[in-house]
């Protein structure tokens, strides 16, 4: 930069020279401007709207595949899985009346954990710990299990639960994000918040849940976030200007609710993923249980279907299905892997095969603009600021839109 004393001199035609000058730059600006607004339209334009066919074909092949050889893949494993020392540790399992997530709460409180099932239908929950507490009698100590209600129709309900569970000020080493709904063959359904079910139940409640878990988390570092995902997800997409998919550039199906919502899940785990430091000692990861047995067929692909009829020995059982949550929540070594990622800057978070071995999540996952996008995206629809992790971490309060009045 020139001097006070060189400015002071500056000459008229100088002075003329600059305001041409600037004259100059405003106009190349200007130019600058226009050719901006034509690249951005221009990207509009190209803008991705679907997977590309050879990605659709991709995902189908490898569903298949893994449907045909799960079995033989995950034959190295134990069923019931045995678990690493788990005594004094927290886990809430959501959806955890029913199907892999029953297995879970159960497994885990049989090893030792103290167990919070988070289910909508209490009842079920207080029967199914009574049957275990019975089945249990004269093995060891009595069951270390109890039952909060969350609906994840309700973004309410999931901010009342967290702040009650927050307001014991204990320790929580492992979120399992198991519960999950596949509503198959059935019309376009939208929950009292105004969002498609899918997405609301597999992705929007699950993150909303996390976040607002995070300072549970935080007492309990080392402490884990596992998403009980899908391998369904590989045939996925999202578009962020239509999560609901109610603008008709694409033909809802449960398949693609379903589809789009896991992969949504996907995509802002390997988010959240990045903005959790290495010093907050939470890991995330997401988990495919397999094809388990369910009566998915009818929205499916010929082939599939066809595939499915030979469910006796191919597809999992639920307690099968259950093996790569529970490695994900229990395995000493799923950390250490964890901040490996991150270390590297590998583009998606830890994503658990159903054999428990690491495997890569679909390829629209790796899609890291994308990705911030759902990130984005998803914490305007939940209802908290961009920087809710980063205030979270500081130990502030961060207020949800969905939080309840308090009279």
């Amino acid at each position: 930069m020139a001097s006070a004393s060189a400015s002071a001199a500056v000459t008229l035609t100088a002075r003329g020279k600059a305001i041409n000058g600037a004259d100059d730059n405003e106009k190349q600006n200007k130019d600058e401007k226009k050719q901006d607004n034509m690249n951005q339209k221009e990207n509009v334009k190209k803008k991705k709207e679907a997977l590309g066919w050879m990605e659709w074909l991709r995902g189908w092949l490898y569903i298949v595949y893994e449907m045909l050889f799960q079995r033989i893949m995950a034959s190295h494993l134990a069923n019931p899985m045995p678990l690493a020392p788990i005594n004094d540790l927290t886990f809430i399992v959501t959806g955890s009346t029913s199907g892999i997530g029953r297995e879970i709460a159960r497994q885990l409180a049989e090893a030792g954990g103290h167990v919070v099932m988070a289910v909508r239908n209490t009842n079920a929950a207080h029967d199914l710990i009574r049957k275990w507490q019975e089945d249990w009698t004269g093995r060891g100590l009595p069951l270390n299990i109890e039952v909060m209600e969350l609906d994840l129709l309700s973004l309410e309900s999931v901010v009342r639960f967290a702040e009650a569970y927050n307001a014991r000020l204990g320790p929580l080493h492992a979120l399992i994000n198991n519960a999950g709904i596949f509503s198959i063959g059935e019309p376009q359904k939208f929950s009292k918040d105004g969002y498609e079910q899918h997405m609301q139940v597999n992705h929007l409640a699950p993150a909303l849940l996390s976040i607002s878990l995070l300072p549970s988390l935080l007492r309990g570092s080392s402490s884990r976030i596992v998403n009980v995902n899908s391998v369904m997800h590989y045939v996925g997409f999202v578009d962020t200007e239509d999560m609901n998919v109610t603008s008709g550039k694409t033909k809802y199906t449960s398949l693609v609710g379903y589809c789009g919502s896991k992969l949504a899940e996907v995509m802002f785990s390997s988010v959240l993923h990045k903005r959790l430091p290495a010093e907050a000692g939470i890991s995330v990861i997401c988990v495919s249980p397999g094809i388990v047995q369910t009566n998915v067929a009818r929205d499916l692909p010929r082939i599939v279907q066809a595939a499915y009829r030979l469910i006796p020995y191919f597809i999992f059982s639920a307690e099968e299905g259950s093996r790569s949550a529970l490695f994900a929540a229990t395995d000493p070594q799923v950390p250490e892997y964890c901040e490996m990622l991150k270390a590297d800057e590998w583009p998606v978070s830890a994503f658990i095969s159903q054999d428990c071995r690491p495997t890569n999540p679909s390829e629209e996952s790796h899609n890291v603009e994308t990705a911030y996008r759902v990130w984005e995206k998803t914490l305007e629809l939940i209802g908290l600021p961009l920087d809710a992790i980063e205030r979270l971490l500081e130990g502030e309060e961060v207020e949800c839109r969905y939080r309840a009045s308090k009279d």
